[in-house]
């Protein structure tokens, strides 16, 4: 069988401590001794703060009851899954792993006899497990989305010295519906330092997050740490580094984790950590912090760090750490920013309850270019535009009088519609955008916004490139991709090398869907460390606004409200900032709590910095 932003931000997400309410898993103890299964049903969602346990196995269970337990107890909040156990032989309890990986069905796994004729035998049984499989998470607790038929099998054999029926053979890991791992397993962000991003003039490196799922009930905090210690996940690990040496563990003997009623963590490691010097070890330290702010329902504020031996190693707060290490969006965004009636780059105070646009200060604000779109760097100093006839895009400063001078990339695209796409800026400066003539298709990445023009190889891209969306880390990229008729929303690495003559060479790579469930995604932008706004149509729905993860998930909490007529999408990383869209009803904006406002009825392409 098979965390957005910092302690600023905790307000926009639940804790996963719980309290200690308990729901007995006691379906299985109403089952016959013997004869045919019904599916196992997915439990109801329970309130986050009660714990399930499991029923160990009754005397003289039939197979039928045997299966049907262990598959209810692998549900349950039973840590190491002991009572899980219980339903094996001793050859099956050594040589089971249930952290190998879970995967997750549309609904609990369906039992079917596979046993000839209409009585059980003497002493073996056997039952496949089917259903429709979603996902799974592997044992590096990584989600992806895995649609497609399940199906595996279980055997039973009935135990000479005990007289019971117990499972003999079974797949490594777990099973369960969907709507009991949304009840078990929480996505939380783990940070690391992106590998291939100069650190910034300042001297902050650049964060990435790389969101796992842990039990939400079973020590999350332990589980994240050791987590994190193990390092990236494997997809982001080229482009991903981690402070702590190599086989940095938990200290021996430590099996859990707390922080103390001052929110402060300590953390005891092995000896592989026992050499770092001081600065090494506060950047380990906002490693944790970042991960672990968002995990408890009051957060964790302050990290320590302990030799082998047992002596302090270092101490980090939250203040601190945002000097060591960008985080999120880094700052939060002055304005948002749309094209007016007139065709140029406007802007609105950022989360103000003001609905008076004015122009940018430069070139791109006086309207002698008239644009389509356009991008605004994320310290807002610089802004990029593509002409109204899409072939031209602009690069010019945000300052009073400046000018725009010679376009920076220039399409041959026949048609408008065959030519750039709105761009869009990384955290390091560098401007991207997508050509697409169809003669020369092609995404490009302009360093600091100017130069020769970096063609970006992309090996696993099957289709065109509708829009283009950079993380603020500047190793992710979301981009639109066009095929056959459909549009699908697919996340990939960016991944740079020093080539020739100092030329850099830059490529995208392991592209994968990450709402595969769309097969017509009009819109997007991230909307967090780890998660994207996007407007789709399943089919033969309807419009849609949801959220969703860069591996695929669906992050919990309320979707954004329902708006008609969607053609354009912006969101900022920082959470507290509102939705802004180009619907029907011009350009709009929805606050955090609120409903949608209307902001002027002439307007197209908002953005916000990125």
């Amino acid at each position: 069988m098979g965390a957005e932003g910092g302690g600023r931000r905790r307000a926009l997400r639940t804790g996963v401590f719980t309290g200690c309410g308990v729901v007995l898993l006691a379906g299985c103890a109403s089952m016959p001794d013997s004869g045919g299964l019904s599916g196992v049903e997915s439990t109801p969602r329970q309130d986050t703060q009660v714990r399930v346990f499991a029923v160990p196995p009754r005397e003289n269970a039939g197979p039928a009851e045997i299966v049907q337990g262990f598959l209810e107890a692998l549900t349950s909040d039973d840590p190491k899954y002991e009572t899980a156990r219980e339903y094996l032989t001793d050859g099956a309890r050594r040589s089971w792993n249930p952290d190998a990986a879970t995967t997750v069905l549309s609904d609990g796994p369906n039992p079917v006899s596979t046993h000839p004729g209409s009585r059980e035998a003497e002493d073996d049984y056997a039952y496949a497990l089917t259903g429709s499989r979603l996902a799974v998470v592997d044992s590096q607790h990584a989600y992806a989305p895995d649609a497609g038929p399940y199906s595996t099998s279980v055997h039973l054999t009935l135990e000479k010295k005990t007289n019971q029926w117990r499972i003999d053979s079974l797949p490594q890991g777990v099973v369960m519906g969907k709507s009991d791992f949304q009840r078990n397993y929480v996505s939380v962000n783990k940070y690391y330092y992106a590998s291939n991003v100069a650190a910034a003039a300042s001297g902050q490196l650049s964060t990435v997050a790389d969101p796992v799922y842990v039990r939400s009930k079973v020590d999350p905090v332990t589980s994240m740490v050791r987590s994190l210690l193990a390092g990236p996940t494997r997809w982001l690990d080229p482009v991903a580094t981690s402070s702590f040496p190599s086989g940095t563990a938990l200290g021996k003997g430590v099996t859990s984790l707390s922080p103390d009623d001052q929110n402060k963590l300590t953390v005891p490691l092995n000896d592989k950590a026992d050499r770092v010097g001081s600065t090494q070890c506060t950047r380990m330290a906002a490693q944790l912090l970042f991960t672990l702010q968002d995990l408890t329902p009051t957060g964790v504020s302050q990290v320590a760090l302990q030799r082998s031996n047992g002596r302090k190693l270092c101490e980090l707060n939250e203040d601190h750490a945002e000097i060591i290490a960008s985080h999120g969006p880094g700052r939060r965004p002055e304005y948002e920013y749309f094209l007016d009636g007139k065709q140029r780059l406007v802007r609105m105070s950022g989360g103000s309850s003001s609905k008076d646009p004015e122009p940018v200060p430069g070139a791109l604000g006086e309207g002698t270019k008239k644009l389509r779109a356009a991008a605004v760097s994320r310290d807002e100093e610089r802004a990029a535009g593509v002409s109204a006839d899409g072939r031209n895009l602009y690069v010019g400063s945000l300052v009073s009088g400046a000018s725009l001078g010679d376009p920076v990339l220039t399409s041959q695209g026949a048609l408008p519609a065959d030519r750039l796409t709105t761009p869009s800026w990384d955290g390091g400066g560098d401007l991207w955008v997508a050509d697409r003539d169809p003669k020369r298709p092609r995404l490009v990445m302009l360093q600091q916004g100017a130069g020769e023009p970096v063609d970006v190889s992309t090996p696993g891209l099957d289709g065109r490139i509708g829009a283009v969306r950079v993380a603020a880390d500047g190793v992710r990229i979301a981009l639109i991709v066009e095929r056959g008729g459909k549009t699908s929303l697919q996340i990939g690495r960016v991944e740079r090398d020093e080539g020739t003559g100092g030329r850099r060479a830059v490529s995208i790579l392991e592209l994968h869907s990450v709402a595969p469930q769309l097969e017509e995604v009009t819109a997007m932008s991230w909307a967090g460390d780890s998660r994207l706004v996007v407007v789709g149509r399943e089919s033969g729905g309807v419009q849609q606004l949801r959220y969703v993860q860069v591996d695929g998930s669906t992050p919990p909490g309320i979707p954004p409200a329902s708006l008609t007529g969607v053609r354009q999408i912006a969101a900022s990383e920082d959470e507290r900032m509102p939705l802004v869209a180009y619907s029907e009803d011009g350009i709009v904006r929805l606050p955090v709590g609120a409903q949608w406002q209307k902001v002027v009825k002439v307007g197209t392409a908002p953005v916000y910095p990125g």
